[in-house]
C-alpha cells in the first residue's frame, strides 16, 4: 500500500509510476479556491469520511502487477496527474487531495479485498479504479454495501448501472455498435471473426456484437468465435483458422499482455493489417507501447480518445502528462478516461457542497467537464458520460490517425433494447 509516495521497489513495468508529482498544472482548466471559500468540515462531511479541515483522502485501485499492468499503469498515472493539478489549483472544497494506492494485482478477489480496505478502514471519499469488467464486478457489491463511490474509466459491455459508480468510459452503444456500423458501411465488411480474452467483458461484448452483426447488419455473419485465458500467449492455432476462413474483419477484444503475443504472431504468420481488416476495441496507445507499432500498423480501433486528437484541451493535457511521466510516455483511451475521474469528482463535490456519497450521487447528473482532453463531456442521469465516438487507424509509430468522429455527443444507453 502507498500513500502519496510509492514505496515498492521499481520494476521495468512500473518504473513510470515511481516518478515524482512534478507536472505543471493546467491552470486554465481549474479554479483556484480562496481560503474564505473553505466550508466547515462538519458541513461537507456528515458520514465519517476521511476529510479534515485541510485535506480529503481518496483511493487509487488498479493493477500495477500481473498481466493487466500493461493496460492499467496509464490509469494510475492519469489519476495522479489530475490530483496534482487539482491540488495546485486549490483542491476540492478548499482541501488538498491525499491518496492511498492499492494494487489489485490482476486478481479479482484481491480487488474486492482492497476496495473494502479503502472504504472501511481508510474511509476514502472516492475511489478511482479497476480496468476489467471482472474487477469491477468483484468490487461493485463492496461499493454498494459500504456506500462508496467508484469512478470507473474503462470502455465496457454496458448492462449495468449503479448509484455508486460513475462510468467515465464508453458502453456498448458508444463503441461496439458504432464501430461495427462504421466498418460495415465504409469498408463493406460482411464476415466477422470474433476473438476475446476469456472473461465477462469480451464474452458479453462479443455476444452484443454477434447480435448486431446477425440481426442489424444486412447480409453479415459471424464465421468464427474464440476465447483465450488472460495472459495467454499461444495464438497460432486461431491465426491458422483465420487464414483458412478469410473473414472480412478480425474483431479483436484481447486484453492485457496477451496483445503483445497476438499481434506479433499475426504479423509473423504473414497477415498484413494494411490489407486484412482488423477492428479492436481493446488496444489503445498504452498496449501498442508493448506490442510495437510495426506489429499493429493498419489496424482500426474504435475509442472515444486518441493521443493525436487536435483540440486545445488535448494540446495542454499531453505535454502535462509527459512532463510528469516522461517524454516517451503514451496516452490511451482508458488513461484519458481515468483522468476524467478526479476532475468530475471535484466538480460534483463543489456542485453538491459536500463529500457525502449520497449527495455526490444525487449531484452527478448534468455535471460537465469542459476541460476534458477528448472534448466536452457531461454525466448522464444513468451515471455514464455523453461523449463522441471515434475510429482511429494505427500507425507504425504507435499513434492513431483519427479517420472517423461522430459530429455530436452520443447519449449513453447501457441497456440497449434487444441486446441483453
Amino acid at each position: 500500500m502507498t500513500d502519496e509516495i510509492d514505496r515498492d521497489p521499481p520494476s521495468p513495468l512500473r518504473r513510470k509510476l515511481l516518478m515524482g508529482m512534478a507536472a505543471a498544472p493546467m491552470m486554465g482548466m481549474l479554479t483556484r479556491a480562496s481560503f474564505a471559500d473553505v466550508p466547515a468540515t462538519s458541513a461537507v462531511n456528515t458520514t465519517g469520511l476521511a476529510v479534515t479541515d485541510t485535506d480529503v483522502t481518496v483511493g487509487i485501485l488498479h493493477s500495477i502487477t500481473g498481466t493487466m499492468a500493461i493496460s492499467e499503469t496509464g490509469s494510475v498515472e492519469a489519476e495522479k496527474l489530475a490530483i496534482s493539478q487539482i491540488n495546485a489549483a486549490g483542491g476540492v472544497l478548499g482541501r488538498q487531495i491525499k491518496f492511498i494506492q492499492e494494487d489489485g494485482a490482476s486478481d479479482w478477489p484481491t480487488f474486492a479485498e482492497k476496495a473494502k480496505k479503502l472504504l472501511v478502514e481508510n474511509k476514502c471519499a472516492a475511489v478511482f479504479g479497476c480496468w476489467t469488467s471482472a474487477s469491477r464486478k468483484a468490487v461493485l457489491p463492496v461499493f454498494e454495501q459500504y456506500n462508496g463511490m467508484l469512478y470507473y474509466p474503462t470502455f465496457y459491455e454496458g448492462l449495468e448501472q449503479s448509484k455508486n459508480v460513475i462510468y467515465t468510459g464508453q458502453e456498448a452503444t458508444q463503441q461496439i455498435l458504432a464501430g461495427l456500423n462504421w466498418i460495415n458501411t465504409t469498408k463493406d465488411a460482411k464476415t466477422f471473426y470474433l476473438l476475446g480474452s476469456d472473461y465477462i467483458w469480451p464474452r458479453t461484448s462479443n455476444k452484443i456484437a454477434r447480435k448486431h452483426i446477425e440481426n442489424h447488419l444486412t447480409g453479415c455473419k459471424v464465421v468464427g468465435e474464440e476465447y483465450f485465458p488472460l495472459g495467454d500467449t499461444q495464438f497460432n492455432s486461431v491465426i491458422n483458422k483465420i487464414k483458412l476462413t478469410k473473414p472480412d474483419v478480425i474483431y479483436a477484444i484481447i486484453v492485457g499482455g496477451s496483445n503483445v503475443a497476438f499481434y506479433k504472431q499475426l504479423k509473423a504468420a504473414g497477415i498484413d493489417l494494411s490489407k486484412q481488416l482488423l477492428l479492436t476495441i481493446s488496444v489503445t496507445e498504452d498496449e501498442i507501447d508493448g506490442i510495437g507499432g510495426e506489429n499493429i500498423a493498419g489496424a482500426y480501433a474504435c475509442m472515444k480518445y486518441f493521443q493525436s486528437l487536435d483540440n486545445a484541451n488535448n494540446k495542454a493535457f499531453v505535454p502535462a502528462f509527459k512532463a510528469m511521466w516522461g517524454e516517451k510516455t503514451v496516452i490511451g483511451d482508458v488513461t484519458q478516461a481515468a483522468y476524467l475521474g478526479p476532475n468530475l469528482w471535484k466538480l460534483t463535490a463543489e456542485k453538491a457542497g459536500s463529500f457525502d456519497i449520497d449527495k455526490i450521487a444525487a449531484a452527478s447528473p448534468g455535471v460537465e467537464f469542459k476541460g476534458a482532453p477528448e472534448g466536452y463531456v457531461r454525466i448522464h442521469e444513468n451515471h455514464h458520460l455523453w461523449s463522441r465516438t471515434r475510429v482511429g487507424r494505427a500507425r507504425a509509430d504507435g499513434q492513431y490517425d483519427v479517420v472517423f468522429e461522430t459530429p455530436d455527443l452520443v447519449e449513453p444507453n447501457p441497456f440497449p433494447k434487444g441486446y441483453q
